[in-house]
């Protein structure tokens, strides 16, 4: 199957409501519509995870992480342009999202991704999707599609193709916390 195909396939289930695995610029991640709270709810499911803990939310484009934040800080965009490894960046007042993504106190993590095959899904989407590492709650995530569990395969609507041959080291991004009078904090480096 071509990517363009594997991401028409995953896109169709994403607008269903469903759930997919897919490759992204970090490790495997579980995807699903970030505006459905009912696909997110499946998410929190799947990973056996307290919904307290928010998710990241992938967007192609800085035009596009402008629709789902009320008020991105300068030094947001900063922080994205001269990381040197994919990072999410948890910014406050999160809008048109799903509730039950958004933190306790609103806020949200994004992140612009630059990798071919998750960049272009997202702008074929056209809104946010939903990465979450492929795994229960508490264990290591898939780095590779070959890490992935059986059980974990089986809960997918949709488990896309690109990227599944790749054997190499991935790491979960970057996470940096910004509040909108610009206060700084390191999650994970």
């Amino acid at each position: 199957m071509d990517r363009r195909q594997d991401i028409q396939n995953a896109v169709e289930v994403l607008r269903k409501g469903g759930i997919i695995l897919y490759p992204t610029d970090t490790v495997w991640g579980i995807g699903c519509d970030a505006t459905n709270a009912e696909a997110v709810e499946k998410v929190y499911k799947m990973k056996q995870r307290d919904d307290s803990k928010a998710m990241i939310c992938l967007v192609d484009s800085d035009a596009r992480l402008q629709r789902y934040v009320r008020n991105v800080p300068n030094v947001a965009w900063d922080i994205m342009e001269l990381a040197t490894k994919p990072t999410t960046v948890i910014l406050d007042n999160g809008v048109n999202l799903a509730p039950n993504l958004l933190a306790e106190d609103g806020s949200i993590a994004m992140r612009i991704t630059q990798e071919e095959f998750s960049k272009e899904l997202c702008y074929r989407f056209q809104k946010p999707i939903v990465s979450t590492s492929v795994n229960i709650s508490g264990e290591p995530p898939a780095q590779n599609f070959c890490d992935i569990s059986e059980e974990m395969l089986a809960k997918a609507d949709y488990v896309c193709f690109s990227r599944r041959q790749e054997k190499k080291p991935h790491t979960p991004s970057s996470i940096i916390r910004l509040t909108e009078d610009g206060v700084v904090s390191i999650i994970r480096r």
